[in-house]
């Protein structure tokens, strides 16, 4: 079984099923990513006291992924597997499907998180991680009353 660990910030999307995807770098050495089929945990602060186990879900997909972003925020680039996204509209579907409200937010935070260490465009290969949504807890207490 696969660990993953998020900001405290993608914990809200997670834990309602509306965030049920992640963009990681390629794992070196033993360690790997999950693979369609297996079991993945997932937590918020992994590692620290303030450590919050998110839920169990199964991993339903794992694609390459590669974008870039200008400085501006603009995509310079999409590509999901072998799909690239074009319009404005299919960024943004992508962007709020891991947790973030547009594009905009997307870029920034890929920004503020992982600088390029010189120029004005950021690039990021690695691989795109889906899950199958976890339940939020009120639709389980629902369930269980009918």
């Amino acid at each position: 079984m696969v660990a993953y660990s998020f900001k405290k910030q993608f914990g809200p999307p997670i834990l309602a099923g509306t965030k049920a995807q992640t963009i990681r770098a390629e794992r070196v050495g033993r360690s790997r990513h999950a693979r369609p089929g297996e079991r993945v945990q997932l937590y918020t602060g992994m590692r620290t006291r303030q450590c919050r186990r998110l839920g169990e879900s199964q991993c339903t997909e794992v694609l390459p992924v590669r974008f870039a972003f200008s400085k501006r925020g603009a995509a310079e680039l999409m590509q999901i597997g072998e799909r690239y996204l074009i319009t404005r509209a299919q960024m943004d579907a992508f962007a709020q499907a891991d947790g973030f409200d547009d594009l905009e937010a997307m870029a920034g935070f890929w920004w503020a998180e992982h600088p390029p260490e010189d120029g004005n465009v950021l690039t990021f290969e690695g691989v795109l991680i889906r899950w199958q949504a976890l339940v939020p807890d009120d639709a389980l207490d629902i369930a269980g009353a009918a």
